[in-house]
């Protein structure tokens, strides 16, 4: 029997409390995998309170969390005090939000864990208290570079049934966009695109699109050149790989229904050419998933919400399509594993 899904608290000032005790209570609603979150049972006992909900909070280790779930939120203590709240990050918000994700990793590689889930994070309270990363994505590949001296190459890819994508750079102002990109780059990001896409979503051989940087991809060097020099090169180094790629292809033409039933995957140039279509194609069920890390992880693809903390108003919907996703691609882990 598989072992539970590890759920992170998240920032605990936000939204990700909410959902995670909103998910539970309508478990059979749902039909949600078993899981346990990372959090101060006490901390979560008030929030349940606050918004009304009846639920009976297991205190347990990961091996009995599974047992626990069906009558009580099963949680692993963090062993530290939190005391934000709604909508109101203080000093116990960033400690927090930091150990949930280091204790879910550990339990992720230790076998005690099937995937790792994270609520959402808010950068600017982790990055007041120090933290180094510029988000979720990149912290999660240092955890691995920690614990193994392996480096890895995360990609973010927002999924849902109507649109995956992948942003080539992820958290870099726009002006900086066109300096980043490089052949080098989107080479690497379709590898682990490819390779994932058939290892974890079980696509025997995935059909990906690049899309161009520039409107009407560069048309030809005319309105720009990174489609010639740098991003048609490397989509033809992917297609030498024996990938199914194509590209660049602009942008503006390529997420109405007809193009989207030719691919599984877009990879995109800048963070906003990837996640507004998405997010509004899918904004109440997108989940985020990193590729490229030796276990599997995805969140909700929203942020902390704080005008809904505490409001009762916070929709569960995106957690419980992560917390699905997750336990659909750690079934195929095993496999992962033994060819890695």
């Amino acid at each position: 029997m598989r072992t539970p899904l590890a759920l992170t608290v998240g920032e605990p000032a936000g939204i990700g409390p909410d959902i995670a005790l909103a998910a539970w209570v309508r478990r059979a609603d749902f039909d949600l995998p078993p899981f346990y979150l990372l959090a101060d049972p006490a901390f979560l006992a008030r929030r349940a309170h606050a918004l009304g909900l009846d639920v009976s909070i297991a205190v347990v280790t990961p091996a009995q969390a599974r047992r626990a779930f069906p009558t009580a939120l099963p949680v692993v203590d963090l062993g530290l005090v939190i005391t934000a709240q709604p909508g109101s990050p203080d000093a116990s918000s960033a400690p927090a939000a930091i150990a949930a994700i280091d204790r879910a990793v550990e339990a992720a590689r230790a076998g005690d864990a099937s995937a790792v889930v994270t609520n959402p994070i808010a950068k600017s309270v982790l990055y007041q208290a120090g933290f180094g990363e510029p988000g979720h994505t990149e912290y999660l590949a240092s955890l691995v570079a920690r614990a193994t001296g392996r480096t890895v190459m995360p990609a973010m890819m927002i999924w849902s049934p109507e649109l995956a994508v992948v942003p080539v750079t992820i958290h870099v102002p726009l002006a900086s966009v066109p300096k980043r990109i490089t052949g080098d780059l989107i080479i690497a990001t379709g590898r682990i695109v490819a390779r994932d896409l058939a290892r974890r979503f079980g696509i025997a051989r995935p059909r990906l699109v690049v899309a161009g940087l520039n409107p009407h991809a560069g048309e030809h060097g005319a309105i720009g050149t990174e489609e010639r020099d740098i991003i048609a090169p490397a989509v033809a180094a992917l297609a030498a790989e024996g990938i199914a790629v194509r590209g660049p292809l602009p942008a503006d033409t390529l997420f109405h229904a007809q193009m989207r039933a030719t691919y599984d995957a877009v990879l995109c140039m800048y963070h906003d050419q990837a996640l507004i279509p998405v997010k509004t194609l899918a904004f109440n069920h997108a989940v985020n998933v990193t590729l490229g890390l030796p276990f599997v992880r995805t969140s909700p693809d929203h942020g902390t919400a704080f005008d809904l903390a505490g409001s009762g108003r916070a929709d569960p919907s995106s957690l419980v399509a992560a917390l699905k996703l997750a336990t659909r691609l750690a079934n195929e882990q095993p496999a992962i594993a033994a060819a890695e």
